[in-house]
């Protein structure tokens, strides 16, 4: 069998070449971030909260996790980022009066959700925005076209000046999260949702902690300094004990010590024990080894 010239092997056939990287479905990604729950997978339902990064989640899975950070097994990579509820803020989504009555096989993508100003659904093929204050959702084009800027106020007038929400009234920034404003994009693009992670503003409750307990020890200190010194003194009296009785045990053992050992012995100023003073046969010479 072979070199019969039936077949001819080729390069594809003798080299094994490197495969090309499977890609995700873009239509499978994006129905995955918009109807489905971040962390645990399932079928968004309400009440639905958001975090900083603008990914969507069931409250009920993310307090599954918040309890059990073990409950998920890749919940850390997902949503590491959250301590607890008060990093994320709770949605206020207006149903979508056509998924509620569709029942066809065509219309199971069909969004429950939708744009209150545009009635647009809210599938991900255009995309939708939340505002911090509220958590009122809308289509980003529906909520541009409400909120606009007043034309004759200046360009940083009327970025810092606060607006009504249309839906509910809360005062709001009308500035991107991504850059200080209360606008927060849904499901965004990884460079801007690293963008609106980074301008997320700290918690200002740790800063009031911070210095609730500079003061309190401020407060102690006086209380911390008498607590100091009466320690220093009990250390100070027991030093003294101490030395007295050390002293004590000195001129009794000195008392008992014959005569000629105690002229060993420097009294004050050179002297030695019967007040003569000592001579250049006797300085520095036995007293250091007495």
């Amino acid at each position: 069998m072979g070199n019969d010239g039936g077949s001819i092997p080729d390069r594809r056939d003798l080299v094994r070449t490197k495969g090309k990287a499977e890609q995700a479905d873009k239509n499978n990604v994006i129905l995955a971030a918009w109807f489905f729950c971040a962390l645990s997978k399932r079928a968004l339902q309400e009440p639905i909260v958001s975090c900083v990064l603008g990914k969507l989640y069931n409250k009920d899975a993310l307090i599954e996790f918040l309890l059990d950070r073990t409950a998920y097994g890749d919940g850390d990579e997902i949503c590491g980022h959250i301590k607890s509820l008060k990093d994320v803020k709770q949605l206020k989504l207006t149903p979508n009066p056509a998924s509620a009555t569709s029942q066809s096989d065509t219309d199971k993508q069909k969004s429950a959700f939708i744009c209150p100003l545009t009635l647009k659904e809210m599938t991900g093929s255009i995309p939708f925005s939340y505002l911090v204050p509220c958590g009122c959702v809308f289509s980003t084009a529906g909520l541009k076209a409400v909120a606009k800027p007043s034309e004759d106020k200046d360009k940083a007038e009327a970025a810092t000046e606060k607006e009504p929400c249309p839906q509910c009234g809360k005062k709001f920034v009308n500035k991107s999260a991504a850059v200080g404003g209360d606008i927060r994009t849904i499901n965004p693009e990884p460079e801007e949702a690293q963008k609106m992670l980074e301008s997320a503003p700290t918690k200002s409750g740790k800063k009031r902690k911070a210095a609730d307990g500079e003061t309190d020890q401020t407060k102690e200190k006086p209380k911390k300094s008498k607590t100091e010194s009466a320690s220093i003194n009990a250390s100070m009296g027991i030093t003294r004990a101490v030395a007295n009785e050390l002293a004590a045990a000195e001129k009794a053992r000195k008392a008992a010590m014959s005569a000629a050992v105690q002229s060993l012995y420097q009294g004050k100023d050179g002297m030695d024990g019967k007040g003569t003073k000592e001579t250049f046969l006797t300085r520095g010479t036995f007293t250091r080894y007495a």
